[in-house]
């Protein structure tokens, strides 16, 4: 018991600063609004709004600086889809900036005039997008920082006059005593006991406290409570707040606000009645958020209401046509989430009924005006877009977004590692897992891109890097990279036009191919055949699994698509070979460079002492040649003389005069010097395996590496295998046995030789 009581002990304390529940008179709620305009003066799609922004962030661009950027930014969407839900949706770069762009359209203003459809093929994760989504913003919601609050009335039935023995024939007092337990009335005192004596009436509608201040003196009021600071100007300017100054509260808030006056005759006294409360979302309640999927049938009742509430209410204003306390289903998510859940079955019929709600904001209760302002969201197949043909008033009002199949090999990568466990990409020699989803995703792909071929002209020319449809670079592009193996002329013309164009043609990708029930399913199929232990899943395990263990697989990959990403790969683990072997002295470099600047200044035959390195050099043909070579490689003496008058202007037209003399900098922080070393490097790391293929003593030295024999070999091959070994582990990922694998496949199949130009 004693533990019990601790516990319970325990759980008061942790709810007892959570004052958020509280209800507040209309002064306090002002007092907060003052305080926290930005926050209190939403309205649902505003809310909505923020609730992805605090979720994803800002988002990252990889190349900030780039002229031709159309803000195609990597957002991390896992808090907002995948952190603590039952099942985690993955966002592809594709998705998520599609989610961004129409997020953004809500800051701004109103948009009750649509509803928006998310659209896309059966297996593409729409339903847990959408639930996850809803889960999220009922989280946000319910929050301190996304909470807002609604109007609840509290009648005072002390100064309304209200007394049983006076107003009410006999039934009704029998009647009133039973509902509302009060003594016998000739017991009654003046006074209605405190806890009797209000009677609460909710907006049904959900309505912010301050539409209850009339419209015409709503300008005025605002006015007074805020000081002139930047709010203030926004509140007046920002088409955000239009809706503060425009929109009426609900038909009962009104007729109420109008019978109480009547009654009273004293504006602040109705308003003291005027109470605030925190909106508290529930789905499952269906307050605020109501999902209807295709099964659920439409009610038979489409009028709402409270008798209890609505006898109270009339009692208190002795007069039941002032007030009527009707209203319909769409009032609990008024200002909240209508949602359905495929337009199919009875939601194809809800789908229509939306159409004069979403057109005109008004929905008909009896013979009331019911206001409906409310985000409207939806999923659906393409096939079922005939559900709203025939209907071009309705269809005008539809925005949709299409949610594909994932698009990015990243991600596809993290749906994996989701279901099967982030240990898997130990079974896998680094970059091939990546080439599994690029496989999946080739087959999401359309056959041509027009807008890439009239960037690129003529594919062959990247037959060494890309396959002929062009597919590994849009996958590229998708995922947000530039590859590098593109020429300068290339990336110069990937102009912001290329760039929307590309994106664009996403719009048509990912509705066909491998869905993604598909490629988990194929995933385990490779996994638990070919996963063990001491032995890891390489790139030609992969080409065979899709080209011999399962042919009809390969069948739905575009053709020649396999034996172009073995090349990319084959290019890609080559530069990481020479990543890994070079190990020049970065101070020589640093001093050739220099050396060679100055001595262009100079004529040949002559000698000097340069100063920026304090040697003295002896500026020949062959000293300018030689180092020319590791910048330029193998050219005639026509470019050689082009490359050096380019240099020697560049060096005395800005790198001298303005650089150094005019900024400060070091010779060695100028623009100038900065290509040349990349170029320098560039040449060095090219020739670095020439030395170790000639060699077949290398390639055995790999093989025999952790063994005994390993010491057979003389000392610089064992520590020139030994430094390429740990330098791919340290720098790419590799384990030991992998990276031993992967060098004695460039070695064996002369992958350098296959891209020696």
């Amino acid at each position: 018991m004693e533990r019990i009581r601790k516990s319970l002990k325990q759980l008061a304390s942790s709810q007892s600063g959570l004052d958020q529940d509280r209800t507040l008179t209309f002064e306090e709620f002002l007092v907060q609004v003052r305080q926290r305009p930005e926050h209190l003066i939403r309205s649902v799609h505003q809310v909505f709004h923020d609730m992805v922004r605090s979720y994803v962030g800002e988002g990252y661009d990889e190349y900030p600086g780039d002229p031709e950027s159309i803000n195609f930014i990597a957002y991390d969407c896992t808090r907002l889809f995948v952190e603590n839900t039952d099942q985690p949706f993955f966002a592809d770069r594709i998705f998520a900036n599609r989610l961004i762009n129409m997020i953004e359209s809500f800051r701004g203003g109103a948009q009750q005039n649509k509803i928006f459809l998310f659209e896309g093929p059966p297996g593409c994760g729409k339903s847990i997008f959408l639930n996850n989504l809803l889960k999220r913003f009922q989280e946000y919601a319910n929050s301190p920082e996304g909470c807002r609050y609604e109007t609840v009335w509290r009648l005072d039935r002390n100064l309304l006059g209200e007394h049983p023995s006076v107003h009410n024939p006999e039934v009704i007092s029998k009647l009133s005593r039973l509902l509302d337990r009060q003594p016998d009335p000739l017991e009654e005192p003046d006074f209605i006991p405190e806890h009797q004596r209000f009677i609460e009436v909710p907006c049904p509608s959900h309505d912010n406290p301050l539409l209850m201040v009339p419209k015409a003196q709503r300008p005025e009021f605002l006015d007074g409570i805020f000081a002139n600071d930047q709010f203030k100007w926004n509140l007046s300017t920002g088409k955000e707040y239009d809706w503060v100054f425009r929109d009426q509260p609900c038909t009962i808030c009104s007729s109420l606000y109008k019978a109480l006056l009547r009654k009273l005759g004293d504006p602040n006294q109705v308003m003291g009645m005027i109470y605030a409360r925190p909106f508290q979302f529930d789905r499952r309640l269906g307050e605020g958020i109501t999902v209807f999927n295709p099964g659920d049938r439409i009610t038979k009742q489409p009028v709402l209401t409270n008798p209890v509430l609505q006898r109270r209410i009339s009692s208190i204003l002795q007069d039941s046509n002032q007030v009527r306390y009707l209203f319909s289903r769409y009032a609990k998510t008024n200002n909240g989430i209508y949602a359905l859940m495929d337009i199919k079955g009875f939601n194809r019929e809800r789908l229509l009924e939306l159409h004069n709600i979403i057109s005109d904001g008004v929905h008909k209760v009896d013979d009331i005006e019911e206001r409906v302002y409310s985000l409207f969201l939806g999923v659906m197949n393409p096939e079922d877009n005939k559900s709203i043909r025939g209907f071009q008033s309705l269809s005008d009002r539809i925005e949709f977004i299409n949610i594909s199949y994932v698009l990015d090999s990243a991600t596809e990568v993290e749906i994996y590692k989701n279901i099967f466990g982030r240990h898997i990409g130990e079974s896998f020699l680094p970059r091939v897992l990546e080439n599994f989803a690029r496989v999946i995703i080739s087959s999401r792909l359309g056959d041509k891109s027009p807008i890439l071929l009239e960037w690129i002209g003529d594919p062959d020319k990247y037959k060494l890097y890309c396959d002929e449809n062009l597919h590994l670079l849009k996958m590229a592009i998708y995922t947000g990279v530039i590859p590098a193996w593109l020429d300068e002329e290339d990336r110069r013309n990937f102009t912001a036009r290329i760039r929307r164009q590309v994106i664009a043609e996403a719009e048509n990708d990912g509705h066909q191919g491998f869905s993604g029930r598909d490629s988990i399913d194929i995933f385990h199929d490779l996994y638990s055949n070919f996963a063990r232990d001491q032995q890891v899943i390489t790139m030609g395990t992969l080409i065979n699994f899709f080209a011999k263990s399962r042919p009809e697989l390969g069948r739905q990959i575009p053709d020649g698509f396999l034996d172009s990403l073995r090349r990319q790969y084959n290019y890609q683990i080559l530069q990481e070979v020479k990543e890994s072997l070079y190990y020049y002295n970065e101070d020589q470099i640093a001093r050739d460079i220099q050396n060679y600047l100055f001595a262009l200044n100079y004529e040949t035959g002559t000698t000097a002492v340069c100063t920026y390195t304090g040697d003295k050099l002896e500026i020949t043909e062959s000293f300018l040649a030689g180092i020319e070579d590791h910048l330029l490689g193998e050219v005639g003496d026509g470019r050689r003389r082009e490359f050096r008058e380019e240099t020697q202007r560049e060096y005395t037209s800005r790198t001298l005069t303005q650089e150094i003399m005019v900024e400060g900098r070091d010779i060695t922080a100028t623009t100038l010097f900065a290509d040349l070393k990349k170029r320098y490097v560039f040449s060095l790391k090219e020739q670095v395996l020439a030395p170790f293929l000639r060699n077949t003593n290398f390639r055995r030295a790999l093989k025999d590496f952790g063994t005994d024999q390993f010491r057979t070999y003389d000392k610089k091959i064992r520590g020139d295998v030994a430094y390429l070994l740990n330098n791919l582990q340290d720098k790419f990922g590799y384990n030991e046995q992998g990276a031993r694998e992967m060098c004695i496949y460039v070695v064996d199949n002369d992958i350098a030789e296959e891209f020696t130009e």
